[in-house]
């Protein structure tokens, strides 16, 4: 996950001080051993991201189609629509807008997908844990302080319940995310070097904060800035867009009968 120490040090590179040899305005704290685990394991969370689902929906037919990958562009007036829609039943008070977007786009995509009704689906996301962990983390820490963290339910719940029950259950995986979690995590992977499991599971990763936009290398500032391929089929990636960096787009890739479904869902 890139964070800003990351994008200071893009901006060193661009003002050509790594070149230069000049020493880093904002010099990045390398000591890794912040987050190694402990001599004795304790494994005190289940880690349902590495869970594995059954594809009882068959998916892995529905994949051997041709892929589309496609932007989709959230206006602010969209996410601001989609954040009122989550609030409107009463139960829930506030909400962000990657809670909304991301409970938005994961319904989306297993509708997309004609996913059985009772098909286990994961949302897989990752929490910055740079200030969660106690102490925090340095500010200037490069490397990954993130905690991979999921919100689970059947195709049924999430399709059939209003937007408010996805973001709940984000809200939730995201509050999981404390300083004994993220070291019982630490400690789980270290004994099992499990890999999550991907089976109806997107994976959201969200670049919207990060100020590519002002990288300039001296050919002018980035029309731009994104991945060039998806990692993973599976991934969905969120970027800031526009002049005033307000709005976000959502790139994934689905097979192209479902993208054609997915595309449908995105007029709000």
């Amino acid at each position: 996950m890139l964070s800003s120490i990351q994008m200071d040090f893009v901006n060193s590179w661009v003002q050509n001080q790594i070149a230069r040899g000049l020493p880093l305005k904002v010099p990045p704290f390398l000591d890794r051993s912040l987050l190694k685990a402990r001599d004795m394991p304790a494994i005190e969370f289940p880690n349902h991201e590495f869970a594995q689902i059954d594809d009882i929906s068959n998916t892995a037919e529905l994949y051997k189609e041709e892929m589309l990958y496609m932007y989709f562009c959230f206006s602010p007036e969209m996410l601001e629509y989609l954040k009122k829609k989550v609030l409107e039943d009463g139960t829930i008070k506030k909400c962000t807008t990657f809670e909304a977007l991301s409970a938005f786009v994961w319904r989306a995509r297993s509708q997309a997908l004609k996913l059985h009704p009772d098909q286990q689906t994961k949302l897989l996301f990752a929490v910055d844990g740079r200030s969660r962990f106690n102490p925090p983390l340095p500010e200037v820490y490069l490397g990954n302080g993130i905690e991979l963290t999921n919100s689970i339910c059947s195709s049924g719940e999430l399709v059939e319940n209003p937007l408010s029950f996805s973001v709940k259950l984000v809200q939730e995986a995201v509050n999981l995310v404390t300083d004994s979690y993220m070291k019982s995590a630490i400690d789980y992977f270290e004994v099992t070097r499990a890999r999550p499991s991907l089976s109806a599971t997107p994976l959201i990763t969200t670049w919207s904060r990060l100020s590519f936009h002002t990288t300039d290398f001296r050919w002018g500032k980035p029309i731009l800035s994104g991945l060039v391929a998806l990692p993973e089929k599976e991934v969905t990636l969120f970027l800031s867009h526009g002049k005033e960096r307000k709005s976000i787009n959502v790139l994934l890739g689905l097979p192209a009968s479902a993208m054609k479904s997915f595309e449908e869902s995105m007029n709000i």
